[in-house]
């Protein structure tokens, strides 16, 4: 068996698309153009790069976008401080925060200060409880990017044994959410799960998000499962690599997505669309 390669750079590009006309839609229409404003906070260079790709994305669906770069020496105050102009913005819609801040600040409390309605990478309790709730509103960039791509392949997910490798905030825990509001079975793995092996051949559906290399090997693979791997991992010859042996696995999975080219594209177009989302929610 042979994997079908799900395509995240051709999906993403649709989705972001399907953004672009709307926002034409909306200008046509007498509206402004929706607003987000990413906040960098020190100089981490991969951060950099997010910001730059999330920047460019916004260019091209027509979205007003606001960058705004601080020192690593910011304080807590002043970043709130910032994120209460931000909210308090009219012509912003959605706030980003890029993520690793400074081991001074307090993350938990920068992302929780953003207004839920403006929180478009769907990190605040409230937005991650109206998951939970399955009363979904803006929901997690990373997990939303995903069910994108599950909806891609046509399968009915309803009644899958699903595996999550990794309960992380930003993609194991709501991504089990999603996953449970699309009638799965779910299982979310963790560094104390005993067989992770056994675990994850009992997957029809496996999200890995852990961040270690092949850390899931090929022969696990259930045969026809699908496999989305959301691990990037930078190797010492400056390739990219998942967190699963992709090669192995593509003898054994029904479908998979690639490293690169699977889940990351998905995450900005996500965030399109939740800007998007959360500018025909606003009163201005």
């Amino acid at each position: 068996m042979t994997a079908k390669i799900i395509d995240g750079k051709q999906i993403s590009h649709t989705l972001k698309e399907k953004v672009k006309a709307a926002v034409e839609t909306r200008i046509s229409k007498g509206l402004r153009a929706p607003g987000l404003a990413v906040v960098l906070v020190g100089s981490d260079p991969a951060s950099g790069v997010y910001v730059k790709n999330k920047t460019a994305a916004c260019n091209h669906v027509g979205f007003f976008s606001k960058k705004i770069e601080l020192s690593s020496n910011t304080t807590q105050e002043q970043l709130i401080s910032l994120i209460d102009e931000l909210n308090a913005d009219d012509e912003i819609d959605g706030i980003l925060v890029q993520l690793p801040l400074p081991q001074h600040l307090k993350s938990d409390l920068i992302l929780e200060r953003i207004l839920p309605a403006k929180d478009v990478d769907g990190f605040h309790p409230y937005n991650v409880g109206r998951l939970a709730q399955r009363m979904p509103a803006l929901r997690p960039c990373t997990p939303k990017g995903i069910i994108s791509l599950l909806e891609s392949t046509n399968i009915e997910l309803t009644g899958l044994d699903a595996v999550i490798v990794g309960a992380s905030n930003i993609v194991g825990r709501p991504m089990a959410l999603e996953l449970l509001l699309a009638g799965c079975t779910v299982t979310v793995t963790h560094r104390f799960t005993k067989d992770l092996e056994a675990k994850v051949k009992q997957a029809d559906l496996l999200v890995v998000a852990v961040g270690k290399p092949g850390l899931v090997k090929g022969d696990w693979i259930k045969p026809g499962a699908i496999v989305i791997d959301v691990g990037i991992n930078r190797m010492d010859d400056g390739t990219l690599q998942g967190d699963v042996d992709f090669a192995k696995a593509s003898e054994r999975a029904g479908w998979i997505t690639p490293v690169p080219g699977g889940v990351g594209p998905m995450t900005v177009a996500s965030l399109m669309e939740n800007t998007l989302i959360a500018a025909e929610i606003s009163p201005v």
